[in-house]
């Protein structure tokens, strides 16, 4: 049988970034909601699954292995059947009394599987391509990766609920209504806990505020009776008293498990007064805002108790996760500090579980959400999720084990056979890329090109919502999440795959200068928003669109440059080696960009991001390109 070496890449490039996405998603989102949803703390997930990034990290170190040993194709098939069968086992440990540790290993592997299979389907992509296809076809990839993205945080958490819910006790629903124009009242715990529960029929949840309307504004301080005496507490103080009250009644009760408390160290040191000194002082001394004043505002509280109607048989325990199921997200259920899980057995069923809900005080005119309780067996929803991640990737390694091509120079090092050769391979790998012509430029191109992206992501988020007297824009939750995860990513989508149209035409060396300057100029969008006066909800969807239009366009060029530097022997461990330069050029400016905009401000912060656009603009004037690469020949 003659073996195809070009297939049309629509055939290929969406189902096999559509993939390379997945296990990421599995890895770093899915795994973090599913251990959650099963009862793991906070603690515990956030210290294990932290971990899990690290295979994406050093992938660099075992990329010239998958460049030296086989094919691309071998490597990209064989790692795709692995994903499998390591989803699978996921799937089937989830029901074992030591779930978390089997399926933490498990995803251990699936985190190596799939940075290994990063590696060689990038290195298979540059093989199978011409490099006018590699530039035509560079957004589509994206695309695909970022539809994987979404898939795998929404439709797979979606199946998960539906089966969770349809799968035990009737659910819990509970709608909570804010209102500019109802007067604050203080949650009464009391009248909540006592009221009477329908003790007939099958047993179910029970609350007797399934519709509650609340304030979004609050008083400056709360009346508060402490033993004979009452004191006026400020509303930030009630509040934390009452978030405190509600996760200690959780625990004593035993609905949720006793936390552990962990230390945190400031990373600024401080004086004994609380500000802090030397360069932070200078910096914000010298380069920072005068600071606005406002009033301060408070977000509202709101409470909600929940029992169980009849008592369960003995032994038996009856799990209730609740979870935001549609409405504003303005109106937001406490789960960074408080669980939203809770265990209902024989001794624990007549007493009251508190759900704590914040109103974001952003909020201008009235807002609804809607939240849904299910005590369905939670094991069973996540071991489907893993059983259909599992399928996929059986159904898409036997459709790749067909469809994908056989380019003729995969392969290529396959002489080096013995463990002395290969070793002799790994090293020369690594030595051959820094002996490429420019390669320092490279490298100053890989860590500055996107240096002003690299400080402005971290913080568009905080800016869109951080109150007005906080300098940001005070948008609620649900605007941003129109914002920036609608209109934003939209705009991100159309710029790459624009880029990557154009790119094919021109070639890279033609649009290199307008994709460098799309990246620096688009970061004025945010200099307008934090200097503008009230701009309105259309101005910022509009200046998110353009700043994310501009960063999807000029990031083509920096793809392609990284498949350009890697061209020639070693391409694929040596495109490995530029990703990891690249992200250590977002790491880098971005665990600095939090600290330097407390310390100076969003507005001066932005000019920054403008001044660091020199970055960008001057590294790319020193880069030495071949005219006709990525252009249609």
């Amino acid at each position: 049988m003659k073996h195809q070496s070009k297939r049309n890449p629509w055939a290929w490039i969406p189902t096999l970034y559509f993939a390379q996405g997945l296990p990421y998603v599995a890895v770093m989102t899915i795994s973090v909601i599913m251990y959650k949803r099963l009862g793991i703390s906070n603690t515990d997930i956030a210290l294990y699954t932290g971990w899990l990034y690290l295979p994406w990290v050093i992938k660099p170190f075992w990329s010239p292995f998958v460049d030296i040993i086989k094919t691309k194709r071998w490597w990209t098939l064989t790692m795709q059947w692995l994903i499998a069968f390591a989803l699978a086992g996921i799937a089937f440990t989830i029901p074992t009394p030591f779930f978390f540790q089997l399926t933490l290993a498990i995803f251990w592997l699936v985190g190596f599987t799939s940075a290994t299979h990063d590696i060689a389907a990038d290195g298979f992509y540059m093989l199978a391509l011409t490099e006018h296809e590699q530039s035509l076809y560079v957004g589509i990839r994206s695309t695909f990766y970022r539809v994987a993205t979404v898939a795998g945080q929404g439709l797979l958490v979606i199946v998960a609920g539906l089966i969770e819910t349809n799968s035990g006790l009737e659910p819990l629903q509970i709608t909570v209504n804010a209102d500019p124009a109802v007067e604050w009242t203080a949650p009464d715990m009391t009248a909540i806990a006592s009221a009477p529960a329908d003790m007939q029929g099958e047993i179910q949840f029970f609350t007797p505020a399934n519709q509650l309307t609340v304030a979004t504004d609050v008083p400056q301080t709360v009346e508060v009776a402490m033993g004979a005496d009452t004191v006026a507490m400020p509303f930030r103080e009630y509040a934390t008293m009452m978030r405190d009250s509600v996760k200690h009644m959780n625990e004593r009760n035993g609905f949720v498990a006793p936390a552990e408390t962990a230390a945190v160290t400031a990373v600024v040191a401080t004086t004994a007064d609380g500000q802090s000194h030397g360069f932070t002082d200078w910096v914000r001394n010298t380069f920072g805002e005068q600071p606005r004043v406002f009033a301060e505002r408070n977000n509202n509280i709101a409470l909600v108790g929940v029992r169980l109607s009849q008592k369960p048989a003995p032994g038996e325990e009856i799990i209730l996760n609740v979870t935001h199921k549609s409405g504003d997200q303005s109106i937001k259920l406490e789960q960074a500090a408080l669980s939203t899980r809770f265990v209902f057995n024989e001794n624990n069923w007549d007493k009251t579980a508190w759900l704590y809900y914040e109103i974001d005080h952003k909020l201008s005119q009235a807002a609804t959400a809607h939240f849904e309780g299910a005590s369905g067996n939670i094991p069973l929803a996540w071991m489907v999720v893993f059983i259909v991640l599992s399928a996929f990737f059986f159904i898409v390694a036997a459709y790749h084990s067909w469809v994908l091509p056989y380019p003729v120079q995969d392969g290529i090092n396959n002489n080096a056979t013995t463990a002395a050769s290969i070793f002799r391979e790994f090293f020369d790998t690594f030595k051959t890329f820094f002996q490429k012509p420019q390669v320092w430029v490279a490298i100053a191109f890989m860590l500055l090109y996107r240096l002003p992206e690299a400080q402005l992501v971290k913080l568009i988020n905080p800016f869109l919502l951080d109150p007005v007297d906080k300098g940001g824009l005070g948008l609620t939750t649900g605007q941003v999440g129109i914002v920036y995860g609608t209109v934003g990513i939209i705009g991100l989508t159309i710029g790459g795959i624009i880029g990557g149209i154009v790119a094919a035409k021109g070639g890279l060396k033609r649009w290199l200068w307008p994709m460098a300057w799309s990246m620096s100029l688009t970061c004025l969008t945010f200099v307008y928003l934090s200097y503008a006066s009230s701009p309105s909800l259309l101005t910022v969807n509009i200046c998110v669109f353009i700043e994310q239009f501009g960063y999807g366009f000029g990031f083509t060029a920096y793809m392609l440059y990284l498949i350009y530097f890697s061209e020639g022997r070693h391409k694929t461990a040596h495109y490995a080696i530029c990703t990891g330069f690249m992200a250590l050029g977002m790491m880098l400016p971005g665990m600095a960009a939090g600290w330097l905009q407390e310390t100076i401000g969003y507005r001066h912060f932005f000019i920054w991001t403008m001044i660091c656009c020199a970055a960008t603009i001057g590294v790319c004037a020193f880069l030495k390109i071949d005219p006709n690469f990525g252009r249609k020949k």
